[in-house]
């Protein structure tokens, strides 16, 4: 059953196109404007930076790379003259005209500060040959054409318009020029003081992606920490926004924000998604970081809660409040690629709630994967797959994206028992990969009763696991139909009365002789057998057959 249904969240993906390597989605450095009609392709433009996570103040020079090309083939078109322009915060930067033969161009920016004019754009040089047909600036061979000027020298979204005005030929004017608008978001940090009940100082740092922050505070009465930041609410500019991005880093030693904790979130007083936070305690050896990604369909959503007099609103006001300690079940699976995942959830949950879980990615060297790209399904204790996630871009890429590797999952599990969670990883960045890295995991879920007993093969149990390896030997037998289900269960049965197996105790069901038991222990069994899963998995199993009366202890 599970090597069933793992074929069937793969069929799945092979029903989706594929993309070569230079497939794109949006990202923090990267965004594909909505294609338009163009002589039977649809055209769009992808603009990417490069470094992809810059934070203001910390490069000298950057890359803007824009591909313009058809989604229907994934194919650039040739020989194209671009008209680009820079925008932030509503002020133009820069704009020029520029050309390039393969319908990837690549400028150079140098950021520039110190421009006091009223407008911009009149601080920004250029530099290149021009082309002696098109008229655009372009480079040689491997030169890029520069812009000089107070671009990327400050934090917060930029907003590249790019205009076809030419296509397959330097002298090929398009009847009418195809407009195209991305963003692209260059973090910038600023730094706090928050002053505890103790007097103590602790150093915080806001690191937003959109637009200053002001009037930043902390409450001592609840730990919350809130801020302010311009923006504008009207539902035009919404449809255009993908992601406001803001990160708290909080020193680790600081108490109320430490991962154990849970964290309401609240954008202009609404409550937000539990996925819209991500509590991030990997990436800094001295801080804990909590992540607003608040999306554009979040952003929608808190305009409908608020009514037609927020969308002329032109702030942003963040507010986060730590909650009560977690405790947290999680297991762990490894790809062949040498990348690992770590799931884990609030232990107060069980069957029937919408569980959050949340998925960790770690490449090789155990660092976070930024723009992880996945897919994932589950299957329940009968056999049957369900939350099949294999995301809702496949014109841009196979699978859904994290873009600071740790993402949140809400997934009603029906009912207790053994589930296995089948997840492949399909790309990262900005492409898929050229092979996926399929990974599968069993693990318990409980009764929800808030303290109930819902075991995972990592966690931790209650009481020691110990089964001799002789048993192994039953367990294949059993598995491979050599002894009856009868002759299995009652020699465990006795094994565990005779102290010979320790596993953690579980509340057990009313005698069942009549009872069946499900292929999922069959499996677990055979895997045991020949090392595939541990002990605690093995046992897990067990625990099930005592709670189904299958087994009397």
């Amino acid at each position: 059953m599970y090597y069933k249904s793992f074929l069937l969240i793969a069929a799945v993906f092979v029903t989706l196109p594929f993309l070569s390597e230079d497939a794109f989605g949006h990202g923090l450095g990267g965004d594909a404007a909505p294609p338009i009609s163009f002589e039977g392709m649809e055209v769009t433009i992808f603009t990417q930076l490069d470094p992809a996570d810059m934070t203001a103040g910390e490069v000298d020079s950057a890359n803007i790379a824009i591909r313009f090309y058809d989604m229907l083939t994934d194919q650039n078109l040739e020989q194209v003259t671009y008209r680009v322009e820079v925008w932030r915060s509503g002020d133009l930067l820069a704009r020029n005209y520029f050309y390039d033969d393969d319908g990837e161009l690549n400028v150079e920016v140098r950021p520039k500060g110190d421009c006091y004019e009223a407008k911009p754009w009149k601080c920004t040089e250029y530099y290149g040959e021009v082309h002696g047909t098109a008229g655009g600036l372009f480079a040689r061979g491997d030169g890029r054409p520069l812009i000089d000027g107070p671009i990327f020298e400050k934090g917060g979204l930029y907003n590249v318009k790019v205009s076809i005005e030419g296509a397959t030929s330097p002298r090929s004017l398009v009847a009418q020029p195809l407009n195209f608008d991305t963003f692209v978001s260059v973090a910038q940090d600023q730094s706090f003081f928050i002053k505890t009940a103790s007097a103590a100082e602790i150093p915080v740092n806001v690191k937003t992606y959109y637009d200053d922050v002001e009037n930043f505070t902390y409450n001592q009465s609840n730990n919350a920490i809130s801020f302010d930041m311009p923006f504008d609410w009207t539902p035009k500019y919404i449809e255009l926004v993908q992601m406001v991005h803001e990160e708290i880093r909080v020193p680790k030693s600081f108490e109320p924000y430490n991962p154990e904790k849970s964290f309401k979130g609240y954008v202009d007083g609404v409550e937000v998604d539990q996925r819209v936070l991500v509590m991030d305690p990997y990436s800094s050896e001295t801080e804990n970081i909590v992540h607003f990604l608040v999306t554009g369909t979040e952003l929608q959503r808190i305009n409908e809660v608020l009514g037609t007099s927020h969308e002329s609103s032109k702030t942003m006001n963040f507010e986060l409040i730590p909650q009560g300690k977690t405790e947290k079940n999680s297991f762990d699976m490894t790809f062949d690629n040498g990348y690992k995942t770590i799931i884990a959830w609030d232990s107060k949950y069980g069957a029937g709630d919408e569980i959050p879980f949340e998925f960790s990615f770690f490449d090789n060297n155990g660092g976070l994967v930024k723009d992880v790209i996945y897919a994932f399904g589950l299957v329940n204790p009968q056999g049957d797959q369900f939350n099949l996630i294999t995301g809702d871009t496949p014109e841009l890429f196979v699978g859904t994206k994290s873009l600071e590797g740790i993402a949140t999952h809400l997934i009603t599990i029906p009912d207790d028992g053994m589930y296995t969670l089948n997840l492949v990883l399909t790309g990262e960045g900005f492409s898929n990969y050229d092979e996926f890295f399929q990974a599968s995991q069993m693990f318990e879920v409980g009764v929800s009763t808030g303290n109930s007993f819902i075991g995972t093969p990592s966690s931790t149990p209650t009481q020691s696991v110990n089964i001799p390896d002789w048993v192994k030997n039953n367990a294949k037998w059993w598995s491979n139909g050599e002894i009856d289900d009868g002759a299995f269960a009652s020699g465990i049965e006795y094994m565990i009365k005779q102290g010979i197996i320790s596993v953690p105790t579980t509340a057990g069901g009313a005698q069942n002789d009549n009872a069946t038991i499900p292929d999922w222990v069959r499996n677990n069994a055979a895997w045991w057998a020949d090392g595939q899963i541990d002990d605690n998995t093995f046992a897990s199993g067990i625990q099930f057959l005592v709670k189904e009366g299958i087994i009397s202890v």
